[in-house]
This record gives structure tokens, C-alpha cells and sequence, in this order.
């Protein structure tokens, strides 16, 4: 059974509000044991032990200081409270990876805005395709719309044509998510970059 370096006390987790309860913390009677090393740890201390079964709490408790780990809730509404025997920095190290793993995976999705209105001319449409090309094999999501001011509102099916034929030129850089659709006075259209990066 591995053992933690630098043993600390048993009751030594002294936050005003832990996000788990752990250890001398958890004052139900019984609890259920869950967790991977359940079995492992039965025979560290001489008990045959199963995963999912209900055991008293003080019980679960010298078992966690015999194997010099915590007793620390996870599901603290389940009845009866659900613990795992586990090394609980080791455990909360884990948990802010994958949080930070999360986090980064959503901040790597940028989406640029490209603005069109309903008259744009040829010149202005190239330009901003050159754009979106270069965006699209960044990596970047386009978000490409055609705002409509005043009464240039009539000019709805101008607008989609325009989106549809910005569409056809970026085909082989991207990939619209759905068709162009009105959201108040725009209409938008956005575009998701094909899995082939930037040589």
C-alpha cells in the first residue's frame, strides 16, 4: 500500500468552509465506501472490504490512519454520505488539473467577427474572405453577419447571398455550422474551421 511522504495529523484541515469534509469532519454514523484501492486497502488492514457497502464511520476512520490516508466525502446529499479512502492533496491536485485541462480546452475556441453589410462591394468582399482564410487556418471559428440598418432591412435575401457565397469561397478552409439565419437585425452565419492547421 503506498504511503504518503510527510505524514500530517489526522485533524489538521482547518478551512472555515472546505469544499470537502474529511477525516475527524464527517460526523455521520455510517457512510458508503467507494474508490478503486477499497480492496487493497481491506487487506492493508486485515478486513475484507467491498466497494459500495455501508460501513460505520469511525470504522472507516481508523482505516484511513492505518494506511496514513484521509477519509474524504464526495457525495456529501447521498444517504448514506459517499467517502473514499484516498490521499486527499493527491486528490484535490487531480481535481485542479482536469479543471484546468477544461478551462484551457474552452479558451483554445476563438471565434473572430467578420461584419458585412448588405451592399458590400467586390472589393470589401475579397478582403474580408482573405480574412476568414486566415482565421479558418488559425484555428478560429468566423462568425461572418450582415447587419441591416434602417430600411436596408428589405434587402434579406441580399444579405443571405452574400453569406452564401462567402460560404462557397471558404469551403475549403471551413465549415458552416448551420445555415444563415436572422437574429434582430443581422444575419449570421457561423463557421468552423476544418481539422487541417496552418503548415
Amino acid at each position: 500500500m503506498a504511503k504518503r511522504s510527510g505524514r500530517r495529523g489526522f485533524n489538521t484541515r482547518t478551512d472555515n468552509k472546505p469544499e470537502f469534509r474529511i477525516n475527524e469532519h464527517i460526523r455521520v454514523p455510517e457512510i458508503r465506501l467507494v474508490g478503486e484501492n477499497v480492496e487493497e486497502i481491506g487487506e492493508a488492514v486485515g478486513q475484507q472490504l467491498e466497494a459500495g457497502t455501508v460501513y460505520p464511520t469511525r470504522a472507516a476512520k481508523d482505516w484511513a490512519r492505518k494506511v496514513e490516508l484521509d477519509l474524504v466525502e464526495i457525495s456529501p446529499n447521498a444517504k448514506p454520505p459517499v467517502v473514499k479512502i484516498i490521499d486527499f492533496n493527491k486528490f484535490l491536485y487531480e481535481k485542479k488539473k482536469k479543471e484546468k485541462e477544461i478551462k484551457a480546452k474552452a479558451a483554445k475556441t476563438v471565434i473572430k467577427e467578420i461584419r458585412f453589410g448588405p451592399n458590400t462591394d467586390d472589393h470589401d468582399f475579397d478582403f474580408k474572405v482573405r480574412h476568414a482564410k486566415g482565421f479558418l487556418e488559425d484555428g478560429a471559428k468566423v462568425k461572418a453577419y450582415v447587419h441591416f440598418r434602417g430600411r436596408t432591412i428589405v434587402f434579406k435575401e441580399r444579405g443571405e447571398l452574400l453569406l452564401l457565397r462567402f460560404l462557397k469561397e471558404l469551403e475549403d478552409y471551413g465549415t458552416a455550422e448551420a445555415l444563415p439565419k436572422m437574429e434582430g437585425r443581422r444575419m449570421i452565419v457561423m463557421i468552423s474551421p476544418k481539422k487541417s492547421k496552418k503548415k
